[in-house]
């Protein structure tokens, strides 16, 4: 679901107040439609839970501190980022992606880096709240195997092993539609440990994927298609992002979330290259950073996700700190991706997977 605005015609009014800057006699209409286009920023975000949170632990403080109107477009894209930069029309001014894209972004001119005339470095976590000069990060989310506990009366899968045994699990699958994730989650199944995940041997893990891909029913892109096919059981086990898992649980569905072999993945906040709206963009992804909003980021999401920022651990309750992906128990079972090489290899990659998916 793409949020629909009028980006053109936001350009074409952005251009030609410049070029009327100096004439008294400029249309007040004109100047009146510029002025307000500079009260909205137009956000990248995956919709769905995701977006709610946002809202209430960003988008709302960032419109009282400063009276900009936040905008949610969705979903993420990388093409849409490329896509916007390359023609100079733009659906969205500031996203968030995962490292190794935004290297990738970075190599292809397609991000801005950080305007550090906006942004204060000294009040970003200094371990690991930027990111190459190119992001601000604010908090880690995973991406599990997850399973309707109610379709397994003998116990669920334990691993990328047990959704690969179709034998002793014929229950039905699916699986995420993004290259890197699927081919990590294949030699996981294959026997691979999380400390020797890289470099991707794609070969190994194409061969595993020939042997599930009959027994995938549907291969997701989207956050909100997760929560149809498990609501529904209309798939009965699948990787599950941690942002959706909260809601479905507490909803009633009786979901299961493994933490083996779980991806971990760095929500980088970054700017699209050329966008008119760039100041104004990293002004609100530095207020993302904020300890208290990034706590209240977590909050909503039912603590599916853990803060970058230590220091946002003391707006968060004890209880609840032991359910996010950063415990210590569950970052030495599960994996971050290798962004150096992950970006060197992406385009081809993803070409591989786009010939293999179709074949």
């Amino acid at each position: 679901m793409t949020s629909s605005h009028p980006t053109t015609s936001r350009r074409s009014i952005l251009k030609t107040g410049a070029a009327l800057a100096g004439a008294i006699a400029a249309p007040a209409v004109l100047r009146g439609a510029a002025e307000a286009q500079e009260k909205i920023l137009y956000v990248n975000t995956w919709g769905g839970g995701w977006t709610a949170a946002e809202d209430e632990a960003y988008y709302k403080s960032f419109t009282q501190e400063t009276g900009v109107q936040i905008k949610a477009v969705s979903p993420v894209s990388f093409a849409k980022l490329k896509s916007q930069v390359q023609s100079g029309t733009y659906e969205w001014d500031c996203s968030t992606f995962n490292s190794a894209e935004l290297i990738q972004a970075d190599k292809e001119g397609l991000v801005e880096h950080i305007d550090w005339s906006v942004v204060d470095r000294s009040a970003l976590y200094p371990k690991g709240g930027i990111f190459k000069d190119l992001a601000v990060v604010t908090a880690v989310l995973s991406c599990n195997l997850g399973y309707r506990k109610d379709k397994f009366p003998n116990g669920g899968p334990k691993n990328w092993a047990d959704f690969w045994d179709v034998k002793k699990f014929p229950q039905k699958r699916a699986m995420w539609d993004r290259s890197y994730t699927s081919i990590a989650f294949a030699l996981l199944a294959d026997g691979v440990t999380v400390d020797k995940l890289y470099p991707l041997d794609l070969n190994r893990a194409f061969k595993k994927l020939d042997e599930i891909k009959p027994h995938i029913k549907v291969w997701y892109t989207q956050g909100g298609q997760i929560d149809q096919l498990v609501r529904d059981a209309e798939v009965d086990m699948l990787p599950v992002w941690g942002s959706r898992a909260p809601q479905l649980i507490q909803s009633g569905v009786p979901l299961e979330m493994v933490w083996e072999g779980a991806e971990a993945v760095a929500t980088n906040w970054c700017v699209a290259k050329g966008t008119p709206r760039a100041k104004l963009a990293w002004q609100f992804v530095a207020s993302c950073a904020k300890p208290e909003r990034l706590a209240k980021f977590c909050e909503k999401l039912n603590y599916a996700y853990g803060p970058i920022d230590p220091r946002a651990l003391d707006f968060i309750k004890p209880e609840f700190v032991q359910s996010m992906p950063t415990t210590p128990e569950h970052a030495k079972i599960g994996f971050f991706h290798d962004a150096d090489w992950l970006a060197e290899q992406l385009p081809t990659l993803r070409d591989r997977w786009s010939q293999w998916l179709a074949s």
